[in-house]
């Protein structure tokens, strides 16, 4: 008995190091500047560089392209090619919010990227242990936030995801709005960035880690329960493949946010990843 329970104690111990080994070489692609990342959310390098096909040790390098699709309309891209995932689905509902603002100050939260992002992660995925603001890095109207989770007995905080921001509209005032996430350890890379999708959805990507449990869920701007969910599939190993199929109800047009998270080890999320697709009419 004393030996299962020991077998039990090493077991876990031994998942939990590769799991702060996965966060540490996130946090570490983050942590050194530029460099290659797999694009399942927008397809543009991280910081001044433009990812490329090629090894990163123990990740392979797989831009994407933002592409407009068919059913995307000039008024509902950021910056003419991004999908505009959170907080504001339209040109439309960001000019009502400047012109609320500019009249009362109301929400001045939107013109700050790293509350921006925290929100997203929080109220809108409802990842709430993700509460920690790692990195950022602004560049004129694009900026890069990573965030996390606590480190263990106060030491260096888990990168769970890098997100991609991008003001939304124009003038001083123009928003920050999340457009997707820079990815390294884990990848949602299809349906690829602004694909147009129906339901049943096959969603997949790429994984490194020990034991892991992907969540899928289907959101989008104003809905405040996922539109369709899949959990949870098993996944693990080196740059190892995952994928997984789920159903959701949603209108011709929309904009939806493809989620996968994993987690279980030290947290309930430790890393997540997100893409923007668009429900074909």
């Amino acid at each position: 008995m004393t030996g299962g329970v020991t077998n039990g104690r090493r077991g876990r111990a031994r998942r939990a190091s590769a799991v702060l080994a996965a966060l540490g070489l996130l946090a570490g692609a983050c942590g050194s500047g530029p460099g290659p990342a797999r694009q399942s959310g927008t397809g543009t390098g991280s910081g001044t560089g433009t990812a490329t096909g090629i090894g990163t040790g123990t990740a392979t390098v797989r831009p994407s392209s933002p592409a407009a699709t068919p059913a995307s309309s000039a008024g509902s891209l950021v910056a003419g090619r991004y999908q505009p995932l959170w907080p504001f689905a339209d040109e439309g509902q960001v000019r009502d919010w400047q012109e609320s603002y500019r009249s009362g100050g109301h929400q001045p939260w939107h013109l700050d990227a790293e509350r921006t992002a925290l929100s997203f992660t929080q109220g809108f995925l409802g990842f709430t242990g993700v509460d920690q603001v790692v990195k950022r890095t602004v560049t004129g109207a694009d900026a890069r936030v990573s965030v996390g989770i606590r480190g263990e007995g106060g030491g260096r905080p888990g990168i769970a995801a890098v997100l991609h921001l991008v003001r939304f509209g124009s003038g001083p005032d123009a928003p920050w709005e999340v457009v997707g996430t820079d990815d390294t350890t884990f990848s949602l890379t299809a349906p690829g960035y602004g694909a147009l999708v129906s339901s049943p959805v096959t969603v997949g990507g790429r994984i490194t880690g020990v034991d892991e449990s992907i969540r899928v869920q289907v959101r989008a701007t104003g809905s405040a329960r996922p539109l369709g969910e899949r959990c949870c599939v098993s996944a693990g190993g080196d740059d190892a493949p995952w994928s997984a199929t789920t159903t959701f109800r949603a209108a011709p047009g929309r904009t939806l946010t493809l989620v996968a998270s994993t987690g279980g080890h030290v947290a309930e999320v430790e890393r997540f990843t997100v893409t923007g697709v668009r429900v074909a009419r």
